[in-house]
């Protein structure tokens, strides 16, 4: 008897000790009416054309205290894969945001400098005078393949010099020296300040890290300016996510507690939000809260969004709330700000995925790697290993 689903448990990666989450995949045994029906299902109309996402299912640290009324999940490894020896670095060009978080970005780009050159190793200084323009500079930089090309800010100019990067087919490996607001990518790579992200440059090691490739209509609803494609190393976000990062933006004074204050005054707003979720050849057409599309584990002021994600596993993780009262979001949020509890959030469901898109009654707003860039429709493709990054 052929059921709707065959289910088969299998390791995220080949070494179970270091890792217990598992995923669940999808076979190719199909309802007679073309529809998934999901250990959790997310809505009653839920159509396929294709092999479909894999399922992640958490499993609690049980050497944890609940909090919440939950353990805390394990999570897994950063990277899969060895890190390579990156050999010498001759030439350095700093990407400096002077914007970014405490607007530190040129004189943390100069204390790198002064080190650098100390070392014999050539520098050159790009300094970013608006937003976006980084790609611009990045695009039009002239590297070889042993340069490194190291972002003086947070994930957004990450995000940035990368888009530029991948235009002009760049080679070359990137480093991070964070000195934005959340610095997500700098918690995952664990490179806690100015002085660890200089050493890790000049050793010049690095992994292979995965970029989604983001296309979606430029410009917030309202305000749309044609099409528009990033990549992104990071996040990408829709719904109440956006909601809050759009009421942070307006209040940047208070530091990294605007993104606190932002997503409590979403939640009180509590808007409806219906769209078509298509992720690996499987749609979902319902109300939703917020798509938490992640590369990295943590995002906006180091949130640990997607405690399964990996950089280097050629997909990306989404977290999908379901419609919700506002005691159930506050419940999930608060769950989701004592590590990552709220995977386990009966509202709450995981994919692992490839392609990636959303569709909308109207335009609704998406944040790229934690700026507020686009809206919807977005289409996203997973590049494994597309850029070198320094560890």
């Amino acid at each position: 008897m052929c059921h709707e689903l065959d289910i088969v448990i299998t390791p995220l990666h080949h070494d179970p000790p270091t890792n217990a989450i598992a995923c669940v995949f999808m076979s190719s045994c199909f309802h007679p009416r073309g529809k998934y029906s999901f250990i959790q299902p997310l809505s009653q109309s839920m159509t396929s054309s294709g092999d479909g996402p894999s399922i992640i299912e958490f499993v609690p640290d049980l050497t944890t205290k609940k909090r919440k009324g939950v353990y805390r999940p394990i999570y897994a490894d950063v990277f899969s894969k060895d890190t390579n020896q990156g050999g010498d670095v001759n030439v350095i060009h700093l990407m400096v945001n002077p914007f970014s978080g405490k607007k530190q970005g040129e004189s943390i780009a100069q204390q790198a400098k002064t080190t650098f050159e100390k070392k014999s190793i050539k520098v050159t200084t790009h300094v970013s005078a608006s937003s976006g323009q980084l790609i611009e500079l990045a695009a039009h930089l002239t590297t070889e393949t042993t340069d490194v090309v190291a972002v003086v800010g947070g994930d957004g100019s990450l995000s940035e010099v990368i888009t530029g990067l991948m235009q002009a087919k760049s080679q070359c490996r990137i480093g991070l020296i964070p000195a934005g607001t959340g610095n997500s990518m700098a918690n995952d790579l664990k490179i806690q300040n100015t002085e660890e992200a200089i050493h890790r440059i000049c050793n010049g090691n690095f992994q292979h890290l995965d970029l989604a490739k983001v296309d979606m209509v430029a410009g917030l609803p309202g305000s749309e300016q044609g099409h528009l494609t990033r990549y992104s190393a990071n996040l990408v976000t829709w719904g109440l996510g956006v909601d809050s990062t759009i009421k942070a933006e307006k209040m940047r004074w208070m530091g990294p507690m605007r993104y606190d204050v932002g997503i409590l005054m979403a939640i009180m707003a509590n808007n409806r939000r219906h769209a078509t979720l298509t992720i690996d050849g499987v749609s979902f057409e319902d109300d939703f809260t917020l798509f938490l599309i992640q590369n990295s584990q943590t995002g906006g002021s180091l949130l640990p969004l997607a405690p399964g994600a990996t950089l280097d596993d050629g997909k990306m993780d989404i977290g999908i709330l379901k419609k919700m009262k506002r005691g159930q979001i506050l419940k999930a949020f608060g769950q989701l700000k004592t590590e990552g509890r709220h995977v386990f959030h009966p509202m709450v469901d995981y994919y692992r995925f490839k392609t990636l898109e959303i569709s909308t009654p109207k335009p609704t707003a998406i944040n790229v790697d934690g700026e507020n860039i686009g809206s919807t429709p977005i289409k996203m493709e997973v590049l494994p290993g597309a850029v070198a990054i320094i560890v």
